[in-house]
């Protein structure tokens, strides 16, 4: 593994102010001594923009305080000419692209943005890597690519050729090309493939927040597969301390026997290692909100709950095999469901006051 120091580099983050990639962002002010950030997003409506803005704040406060120089851009990886300008103006030692088009269901009937973001978007990134050599290009996969894998927990071994979902098509759609360029041009890259990932300010679609929203507005959360579901939830401070040591250390450049490049390419799962019953998180997130006063205490859970069929392009387990993160890099994620619904409690308590 190839060490890389982060201080004083030219660091690109796209998909910052979106949930993961804002939290990397402050992360990265806090623990640079020096260098540029930059931030590229497109701020589309896919849910409240405003989520997205308030994220950009925070950013923005931590940038105030940070010997290191942030710079946002409102933009979309699938612009080429933008993205080949950002790359001529900044000379990027290092790239994470977060950017992407989420969701498993909105893919159903969206498809077109996936194409553009996940796959002509990600592309051209491959492509300014190529003609900008960069020290690292780190990508987020998805814990989805497993599909309806039936064995578990999920290994970087198994074979991910049959998707449930577009979305999840795309993303192995990435590791795929990353691999290809990989070889051909020596680009280490290294893709990460999240489980579940939810916390304070996350973003809106995802279950635990969207089940929130409903309950305060007096509304039924459907569970689906009657409750008879699996999910490795990921709390955001793991998933970002993931990224930050994997951004520190790329895969080795090295030539095979026949004196051509063996890909400097890698790929790890980030997940809690934990599957959470479906049942059992909605319990404690429940628990979580009385406790912090979002919803009153005799709140009739029952009556709101419905519990219904399984949905198109979903699965019933998600379970991360972390092992080689463990081994290559040193880290384990960590935050159980009670502390990271907690904060998720707290934060929305404040926000929406």
């Amino acid at each position: 593994m190839q060490k890389i120091d982060l201080n004083n580099k030219t660091i690109l983050i796209t998909g910052s102010p979106g949930f993961i990639g804002a939290n990397l962002v402050m992360r990265l002010l806090k623990e640079m001594s020096g260098g540029t950030v930059v931030s590229l997003d497109n701020m589309n409506d896919y849910y409240d923009p405003a989520l997205k803005e308030y994220r950009l704040g925070l950013v923005e406060k931590a940038a105030e305080q940070s010997p290191v120089r942030h710079v946002f851009i409102r933009g979309s990886i699938g612009d080429k000419k933008l993205v080949d300008e950002l790359f001529q103006t900044y000379r990027f030692d290092v790239v994470v692209n977060l950017a992407a088009q989420a969701g498993v269901r909105y893919s159903i009937d969206h498809p077109d943005v996936y194409i553009e973001s996940n796959i002509i978007g990600f592309y051209n990134l491959l492509e300014a890597c190529r003609h900008n050599p960069v020290e690292h290009l780190v990508y987020a996969s998805s814990s989805s690519v497993y599909g309806g894998n039936k064995k578990v927990p999920f290994s970087t071994e198994d074979k991910v050729d049959n998707p449930v979902s577009l979305y999840a098509a795309t993303k192995k759609s990435d590791e795929l090309l990353a691999h290809a360029y990989s070889k051909l041009y020596n680009i280490p890259s290294t893709g990460l493939r999240f489980f579940t990932v939810y916390g304070p300010a996350g973003r809106p679609d995802m279950f635990y927040y969207s089940a929130t929203q409903k309950l305060v507005a007096g509304k039924t959360i459907q569970i689906f597969n009657y409750g008879n579901m699996r999910r490795d939830f990921t709390f955001i401070d793991d998933i970002v301390e993931g990224v930050y040591r994997v951004m520190q250390g790329a895969p080795e450049k090295k030539n095979g026997e026949d004196g051509l490049p063996i890909p400097p390419y890698a790929v790890y799962n980030i997940g809690g290692g934990q599957p959470e019953n479906l049942l059992d998180y909605i319990s404690t997130l429940q628990e979580e909100l009385v406790r912090a006063g979002v919803l009153p205490a005799d709140y009739d859970f029952e009556g709101h709950r419905e519990l219904v069929g399984m949905q198109a392009g979903d699965v019933p387990v998600t379970y991360a095999d972390s092992e080689a993160l463990e081994r290559d890099y040193g880290f384990t994620p960590k935050i159980g469901i009670r502390e990271g619904l907690r904060a998720f409690a707290e934060w929305y308590a404040e926000y929406y006051k």
